[in-house]
């Protein structure tokens, strides 16, 4: 049951010990809304969404945002992770992608203003971007999120921060420092090499002291703003030994939800994150769309991820993210013909699967990464398709991908490098996904009869062991 809440109204009084005065500050009273305590049962059918604040309107604020939360209900949508949102530093902002990028500084000062930086240069991590609009505005998108039943987490930045940020000054200790002294940016740890991020500094984990301040302000946002967990970027670049420290004071706190953007399965090991990056999964779709991997391929990462992984450990499925959209390219680019079949292989699939802020309405271009830009908000195809999905992931707990999940076990067929067909099955119930992963038309036998029913179109489908099935070019049918 949701409970409304009312922070009480206190006094922050502040001391001068030379002065001997006293002033006092007062604390808005803010209203929250409850939302049931996050727990692992609710990962079993949660879909996650990507918002990016900056480019999902025209407007690219919270409040443009927010009155479409409602909207993503509809899409079974029971997470949001909201990339970064605080301010975005001005020293060394980047105006443009790629190797070659050049500073904003750099640029004619009548075009400096409309490069907005990378939401990840952050300069506090306590304030909220007003590009964005306010914190009373933040408020009421976390409200309205917890009004439909959506929890909110955090992109946090806990490798690196802004140019601008106060640390810098106050604290240089907290950063990573070269044999002059000098503060540099984050480097490659496999090659020791600066990974390009020039509008950063890399942060020392060797400070005990930046440990603590780091916890404290990730505590900010779950005591006082009613977040519910955080997504951590290259949250294997930061030692572990902090993750451990940091989440269990977390969790003291809060029921929370821990995303890390990493593989490494020793960062999932003793309630430390809930859920990691499947980037072999999503590296392996994007090669079979190209016809450089076959379904062989996906199940030697099928095989390696049983072993790699433990069974509460969640894998995020995704065909699509900021990252892949604005330097690889959309959906279509990387997938072609391919991109239903994918995106129905990571709702069918063990894992939560991910949808990215455009997706939805069938984004057709590489979103700008430090520019304002803009989706497109027209319901089309892609909307019908997660909206089945959504539905298919909410009712079937044969498709449980969370601590719990379902099973999922191969089912063989005469085209075993063309045609994909496995089976989940949880308490008795089963769904069966078989799918054509390649450029041609396929005729195969499978291993398997009955009547069934397609959920996904919901047609009648009968099959027998010794019948020929014909499957059009990645066409795919999900039978229960």
């Amino acid at each position: 049951m949701k409970k409304p809440i009312l922070a009480l109204l206190f006094l922050v009084t502040l001391f001068s010990c030379k002065q001997e005065k006293k002033e006092v500050t007062e604390i808005p009273i803010v209203e929250t809304q409850e939302i049931e305590p996050f727990t692992s049962e609710i990962t079993e059918n949660a879909i996650i969404y990507e918002a990016n604040i900056r480019q999902y309107s025209p407007e690219g604020t919270f409040n443009a945002f927010t009155k479409d939360i409602p909207q993503l209900k509809e899409l079974g949508v029971k997470i949001i992770w909201v990339m970064p949102i605080f301010p975005i530093s001005q020293t060394k902002r980047k105006a443009t992608g790629g190797d070659d990028s050049k500073f904003a500084s750099e640029m004619p000062k009548e075009e400096q203003s409309k490069y907005l930086g990378s939401y990840y240069a952050i300069s506090d991590f306590k304030k909220i971007n007003p590009e964005f609009g306010t914190i009373e505005d933040f408020r009421k998108m976390v409200k309205t999120a917890h009004e439909n039943g959506i929890y909110v987490i955090l992109d946090w930045v806990p490798n690196h921060t802004g140019w601008d940020h106060i640390w810098i000054k106050e604290h240089p200790e907290f950063y990573t420092q070269n044999e002059k002294g000098e503060i540099v940016d984050p480097t490659n740890p496999e090659t020791g090499k600066s990974w390009g991020w020039t509008d950063v500094a890399d942060l020392n984990y060797d400070n005990q002291e930046l440990r603590k301040t780091m916890t404290a302000d990730m505590l900010h946002w779950i005591k006082n703003e009613n977040i519910d967990g955080f997504r951590c970027d290259v949250a294997s670049n930061v030692p572990t030994d902090f993750w451990q420290q940091a989440i269990s004071t977390l969790r003291k706190e809060k029921n929370i939800f821990m995303l890390a953007e990493a593989w490494q399965p020793e960062l999932l090991k003793d309630n430390l994150f809930d859920m990691y990056y499947s980037w072999d999964g999503h590296h392996t779709m994007n090669d079979i769309a190209k016809g450089k991997k076959t379904v062989a391929d996906w199940d030697t990462y099928m095989e390696k991820s049983v072993k790699q992984y433990e069974a509460n450990d969640i894998a995020m499925n995704f065909v699509d993210n900021h990252d892949e959209n604005s330097w690889n390219g959309t959906i279509k680019e990387r997938m072609g013909d391919a991109s239903e079949i994918m995106m129905a292989l990571s709702y069918m699939t063990p894992g939560i699967p991910l949808i990215y802020s455009g997706d939805e309405y069938d984004l057709n271009h590489r979103l700008k990464f430090f520019e304002k830009d803009s989706i497109p908000k027209i319901k089309g195809k892609n909307w019908d398709i997660f909206k089945t999905l959504g539905k298919l992931k909410e009712e079937n707990i044969a498709l449980n991908g969370g601590k719990n999940k379902a099973t999922y076990k191969k089912i063989k067929t005469s085209l075993n490098d063309k045609i994909l067909a496995f089976e989940r099955e949880k308490e008795g119930k089963k769904i069966i996904f078989i799918g054509n992963l390649s450029k041609d038309n396929q005729d195969f036998t499978i291993e398997l009869e009955g009547n069934f029913k397609n959920v996904y179109t919901n047609a009648d489908f009968s099959l027998n062991k010794n019948q020929k099935i014909q499957m059009e070019s990645w066409k795919f049918v999900i039978l229960q």
